[in-house]
């Protein structure tokens, strides 16, 4: 028996000692490549943001990003589902998350009209120490599910976090913008010149984070910009 064989069978039959359950209710077993149980995904809040050009996450960016779309897949309510399971992405090493409502998502973007024309993915950068001690930047596995299902290249080192954000207690919303703005570095300004962007993350919830990525994506020549999260807190 080779290595290979001998792997597939200790994992089938760990499986049927431990079987994968829904990352959500944690007691019904998904569908074959799913992370989640048919009850869980039908009660995700989708938000259909991908149909209205004019979509509340737009609506954040009004007068501060010049923006061609942005879309988001689920609500993200405090104690709810999305939020569950964004936690169980990045902080309990479940990368599958990200990369599975990636592919998910990236079916229904290459259909909408305001997705067609996306040349680059770019995902949010995460500090080198968050990083290695995460394992993974999660917004990059979001990133590199929606490339699987979109045909459109992700490209992680575009941009750079060269430090952690001070604390924005007490700042004007303008100081804040700067403080995060700092933060990051476009590192390969050629590779996005005249390229239709879309810059993703896992969660919006001020919008500061993506407005200082996109605002230095922004600085290469040409560049269209979109957005997209797996979840939107609102207000």
């Amino acid at each position: 028996m080779n290595l290979n064989a001998f792997t597939a069978g200790l994992e089938h039959c760990f499986s049927l000692f431990y079987p994968k359950l829904c990352l959500v209710c944690g007691t019904k077993k998904p569908s074959k490549g799913e992370i989640l149980c048919l009850t869980c995904q039908h009660k995700l809040p989708a938000t259909g943001f991908h149909l209205d050009p004019e979509n509340p996450f737009m609506e954040r960016f009004w007068g501060r990003l010049p923006l061609q779309a942005a879309a988001a897949l689920y609500h993200f309510i405090k104690g709810g589902r999305t939020q569950q399971l964004i936690h169980q992405l990045k902080y309990n090493d479940k990368p599958e998350v990200g990369m599975r409502f990636g592919q998910l998502y990236g079916r229904q973007l290459r259909d909408s009209p305001q997705f067609q024309d996306i040349d680059l993915i770019i995902p949010v950068p995460l500090h080198p120490r968050k990083r290695h001690k995460r394992g993974y930047n999660q917004s990059e596995t979001f990133a590199r599910g929606l490339s699987n299902s979109m045909g459109v290249p992700s490209l992680p080192n575009i941009l750079e976090r060269r430090s952690f954000t001070q604390t924005q207690t007490r700042k004007t919303r303008i100081e804040r913008m700067n403080n995060v703005l700092e933060a990051f570095q476009l590192k390969r300004e050629k590779v996005v010149q005249g390229k239709h962007v879309l810059l993703v993350d896992d969660v919006i919830t001020t919008g500061a984070t993506l407005e200082a990525c996109g605002m230095r994506l922004l600085e290469a020549d040409g560049v269209q910009l979109s957005l997209a999260t797996i979840g939107f807190a609102s207000g």
